[in-house]
């Protein structure tokens, strides 16, 4: 024989009373809050125009700097990149029919730091890289002498910018 059903077993699930649903209401308040936040955020974001854009990167002219030393076997190439666009991008690769590029950047160390290679440069987005010789910047091991005053074509190879040729000039250090 089964055992009877008591009065607790049969009864329906109990429903919160008027007492606690202020309870409730104030526990939901706070992530609902965030999500309100967060909305508003995105739809200013959005309204600007800049929500989703890709990078667009323009580059100016160049500058090599003309080596100091006979014996030096690189130099610095220098570009100011403007990304107006509204996300990052990196630029990959440099090439040139002058020389072999490589990038390079300055990590700070007692006195004037020291020459870092990396494997890429990044462009924020909305903002403007100066290349110098304390920033990240390419180097350049050129096939035979520079001289002051000549023009080198280089291609500027971006992730999401694609490849933008562009023009450097051999300047004296400094200029």
């Amino acid at each position: 024989m089964s055992p009877r059903p008591t009065e607790e077993s049969t009864a329906a699930p109990r429903r919160p009373g008027p007492a606690r649903l202020p309870g409730a209401f104030r526990a939901a308040l706070a992530p609902v809050a965030a999500g309100l936040l967060t909305l508003a955020c995105l739809s200013l974001w959005a309204g600007t125009g800049r929500a989703g854009t890709p990078a667009a990167i323009e580059a100016g002219e160049g500058r090599v700097f003309l080596p100091v030393l006979d014996t030096q076997d690189t130099t610095g190439v220098f570009f100011d990149l403007v990304n107006t666009g509204g996300s990052d991008d990196q630029l990959l690769e440099v090439r040139t029919e002058r020389g072999r590029t490589m990038f390079s950047d300055r990590e700070p160390t007692t006195g004037a730091g020291r020459m870092v290679m990396i494997s890429r440069i990044t462009v924020p987005a909305g903002a403007t890289l100066e290349m110098s010789p304390f920033t990240p910047n390419v180097m350049l091991s050129p096939d035979r002498p520079l001289a002051e005053g000549e023009r080198i074509d280089f291609v500027l190879r971006f992730r999401q910018a694609g490849e933008i040729p562009v023009t450097a000039v051999v300047v004296p250090p400094g200029s």
